[in-house]
């Protein structure tokens, strides 16, 4: 039966990510990066795709779980018949931050609370996607039980629990009296080197919840949704690699944004935008050390020849990312393609640099002294945006029909040359200052006279239709919330995109994304309503609505990308880092908001 996308929560190690289940299986991991191929993949079809399943024996047991503070250690406690146990999931966070690249821990600790509890315990490895079963052999003894499972570069062991193999399932039981714990941990290593030493479990559990919990501690909002704002945050430095510093869309592929559909994407990539809006959203709580390791990533991924740039990346850089679709993993809920690999790398989205300008602005704004070669590469990025000034593109949303001038990215390519002449009046920084004033206020005239119609602004150039894009204009500076033409779009987009009270990116029947089929309203941009209303003075719709969207995050304080509201459930890839940091947003402004009230 196909687990509802709310129903799984997180466990990171800010290399990799596993989801976790309420029944209590890990049914989807990566190894050993978060664009690896899926060991577990249960997520994109069932049990026989891989995962790994420990719960009671009892089959009324009840479940409810937590994080640990505010960390990723996941604590399950189940109430069973005989007795109350819990089951604690961790990905150990390494001492040093290379130290991942030999191998990857996932522990899962049985602790018994009180009377007896029988746990089952089930695991499937099924490495590549579900294309490679392994060889698997036991290699431990009564006391020590342990199994090595190998395919091609890959292996895996298993420590702690005894198991019997049959019909390519591994089975066992473990039990638990009140005071007792049982750890059970696997272990990823290159298939070719001598397997890696048993875990020291109490030390990476120490390390591993003070290191999450040091960084949460940094984390200063004061105001309504705090716990939302704290725990989107960590999800936000969840998908971040800490040994590359690329931040990742989002921890899977191919969850529906329209189930049965085609709308299936793999977001496990670094896209220049959602990490920059990322590392906004990092900086405004004070991560500068995040943003100058991004930025280091940045320096390393475009390098070479503007011309080359990319609108996304792997985790280290890695440009080829070419989309294809398997066979072996059937789809959530049935829904096909599974793609690996995203297309849409390829394209020309002309926001993207304005997107990392604006960034980089507010780092250097926020104390982020230059590096070597930060100046150098802003300075071409702005001369790849002037040499592409006159074309058409894709897009924020990544369409697949033809290139437009969409509004959203010509006021993109306005805040490039906005934030390259900030740069050199403010901080002074060298560069043809007076050719970007030219090239800016050349966008600013076009955007004005071709971006509005009857009065409001226009999703592209030629068309009546409106996007829900156009409440970042204020947000980049091109205008005020109160300009009477945005004040006019927000009319239009509550009349045409909202749905069940949130909005819609934008209207599918006009058919610009060249795509079939709907899709369900997209939460960012129902957040960035939420910011429109308060900049405006809507101060009790922006908390309405804004708590309606809070409640859709689940028990763990997790968002996807979308919600159907019809069938009051998440959609899409998940945790989403599209959706975290725009709440992150609205929640600082709504606390801006209070204060200034106050």
């Amino acid at each position: 039966m196909t687990v509802p996308i709310e129903d799984y929560a997180l466990l990171s190690n800010c290399r990799t990510a596993a989801l976790v289940s309420r029944e209590g299986s890990i049914d989807w991991l990566c190894l050993p990066r978060l664009d690896s191929a899926s060991v577990f993949g249960a997520l994109l079809g069932d049990d026989d795709h891989g995962s790994w399943s420990l719960r009671p024996s009892d089959p009324g047991a009840t479940a409810k779980r937590h994080y640990d503070h505010d960390t990723f250690i996941l604590i399950t406690r189940w109430t069973t018949a005989d007795g109350v146990a819990e089951v604690h999931d961790v990905m150990p966070i390494a001492a040093h931050k290379h130290a991942h690249t030999d191998r990857v821990d996932v522990i899962r600790r049985v602790v018994g609370v009180s009377g007896r509890v029988q746990f089952d315990h089930a695991l499937r490895l099924r490495f590549d996607y579900a294309r490679a079963m392994p060889w698997v052999r036991q290699t431990g003894t009564a006391d020590e039980p342990e199994i090595i499972a190998m395919a091609g570069p890959d292996a895996i062991m298993l420590r702690g629990a005894a198991m019997k193999a049959a019909d390519h399932v591994h089975r066992g039981t473990v039990t638990v009296d009140a005071g007792e714990h049982v750890d059970v941990t696997l272990t990823w290593f290159r298939s070719h080197v001598t397997h890696p030493d048993r875990l020291d479990v109490e030390e990476a559990l120490i390390h591993t919840r003070g290191w999450w919990q040091s960084w949460a501690d940094r984390i200063e909002h004061h105001g309504p949704h705090r716990a939302e704002v704290v725990r989107s945050l960590l999800i936000l430095r969840a998908l971040t690699n800490r040994e590359t510093g690329g931040i990742a869309a989002a921890a899977t592929t191919s969850l529906p944004e329209d189930f049965g559909g085609q709308r299936n994407w793999d977001y496990r990539f670094v896209w220049l935008r959602d990490a920059a809006l990322t590392l906004e959203a990092l900086l405004d709580h004070g991560f500068i050390k995040l943003a100058e390791h991004w930025r280091e990533w940045l320096v390393r991924a475009v390098a070479g020849d503007p011309n080359d740039l990319q609108i996304m990346y792997g985790l280290a850089g890695e440009r080829d990312l070419v989309e294809r679709e398997l066979t072996s993993l059937p789809g959530y809920a049935g829904s096909t393609p599974v793609r690996i690999g995203n297309g849409a790398a390829l394209q020309y989205q002309a926001d993207v640099v304005g997107e990392v300008m604006v960034t980089l602005s507010a780092a250097r704004e926020a104390g982020l002294s230059e590096s070597k070669f930060s100046w150098s590469l802003e300075r071409q990025l702005v001369r790849y945006a002037a040499e592409q000034i006159d074309r058409p593109d894709n897009g924020l949303w990544e369409i697949r029909g033809e290139p437009q001038m969409f509004t959203h990215s010509r006021v993109m390519v306005w805040a490039t040359f906005d934030r390259a002449v900030h740069a050199v009046e403010a901080h002074g920084q060298k560069g043809p200052v007076a050719h970007w004033r030219e090239l800016r206020d050349r966008m600013k005239d076009e955007i004005d006279a071709q971006g509005v119609q009857d009065g409001h602004f226009t999703q592209y150039y030629g068309t009546d239709e409106v996007d829900a894009s156009l409440l970042l204009l204020p947000q980049v500076g091109f205008c005020e919330a109160d300009d009477p033409r945005m004040l006019a779009t927000v009319a239009r987009i509550e009349r045409d995109l909202l749905q069940d009270g949130m909005l819609r990116r934008y209207r599918n029947a006009t058919g610009v994304d060249g795509l079939r089929g709907e899709e369900s309203p997209f939460l960012a941009c129902s957040f960035w309503l939420v910011e429109q209303y308060a900049a405006t003075g809507r101060l009790d719709e922006a908390r309405e609505l804004m708590g309606r969207l809070c409640d859709l995050v689940n028990d763990v304080g997790m968002l996807s990308e979308e919600y159907d509201a019809g069938a009051k459930r998440q959609v899409g890839n998940t945790p989403q880092a599209f959706s975290h940091l725009a709440l992150v947003r609205a929640a600082d402004v709504l606390a801006l908001a209070r204060r200034k009230q106050r």
